[in-house]
């Protein structure tokens, strides 16, 4: 759980990623407007940690660029009715000073007016998915409203990755993530829209084993690594990557929103002894596979 004043790790980050990795993509990096930026990190250093990294949007690209990340999928979240257009727009722009090393996703808030369109507005702009966060936007994943937004999704063949997990939920929210996310949830949508890709983030905390059992029943369902395997939040279960399916997991950072270095969780992956070919996969093709990116 989010809870005022968790500790920020002054850990030593590195300058590079790993030696001997192999192409390394992002699939979960943050970026908003400088207002929105402001506002995210006021509400962290109120109800969870201090964010380390106090960057703009091309600050955060380029961080993460001179490093060695080859490619970035940049996310947003809309949370409230009115705005996704303006940010669907923001993200788009920036996506294009940056052409074949960033991919935005699309934000939408989920219920409101021309919501189908807006998004459709957004993968005409060049965004590639939709990004969902139930903890913020507060939404029913199988009501009508938000199967019509999948179904735009999967008629364009877009990907969506939503914030689905219960973990880390805060006592500040405006609905409680367990009354709303649960894997079971998830399963229906996941049935209804077989054709559409699914990825979870944070590998489904707090129903890590709940997700895990998903990604073997269903092909479009993924997963991402983000904050999971940092030791930064107590996971009940030991978080093994080599009983996880070798082709739906990815590897994400939450860069700039963390409290500890950029390059923590690509050290924990080096330090795992995955073998080459799951650990490429991990970093590399299953995200340019979800997110159709060249390989």
């Amino acid at each position: 759980m989010l809870t005022p004043q968790l500790p920020s790790l002054d850990d030593i980050e590195g300058q590079a990623i790993p030696d001997g990795f192999p192409r390394v993509i992002d699939a979960h990096v943050h970026v908003f407007p400088d207002g929105i930026f402001k506002a995210v990190r006021r509400w962290f250093d109120e109800n969870a940690w201090h964010i380390r990294y106090q960057l703009t949007t091309s600050g955060v690209f380029d961080f993460l660029l001179s490093r060695g990340v080859a490619h970035i999928v940049a996310l947003q979240y809309a949370h409230a009715p009115g705005i996704a257009g303006q940010l669907n727009a923001y993200l788009a722009d920036q996506c294009r000073q940056y052409p074949d090393r960033v991919t935005g996703l699309a934000t939408i808030f989920p219920g409101e007016e021309n919501a189908e369109t807006i998004l459709q507005d957004a993968f005409d702009a060049g965004l590639g998915g939709l990004k969902l966060h139930a903890h913020v936007q507060c939404f029913d994943i199988n009501a009508d409203d938000t199967g019509r937004l999948f179904d735009v999704c999967q008629s364009n063949r877009k990907p969506v990755v939503v914030h689905f997990g219960k973990e880390p939920k805060s006592p500040v929210y405006r609905c409680d993530p367990y009354a709303i996310c649960s894997a079971d949830k998830l399963a229906r949508v996941l049935a209804d829209f077989p054709t559409l890709t699914f990825c979870v983030p944070h590998l489904g905390f707090s129903e890590t084993r709940e997700y895990k059992a998903l990604t073997e029943k269903y092909d479009n369902l993924w997963l991402d690594t983000t904050m999971a395997l940092t030791d930064y939040f107590h996971i009940p279960e030991r978080i093994d990557l080599n009983a996880y399916r070798p082709d739906r997991i990815m590897y994400g950072s939450d860069f700039p929103n963390i409290p500890y270095a950029w390059d923590r969780e690509l050290k924990w992956l080096r330090d795992s002894r995955l073998d080459d070919d799951r650990l490429d996969k991990m970093l590399n093709k299953n995200a340019a596979e979800f997110f159709h990116l060249d390989a």
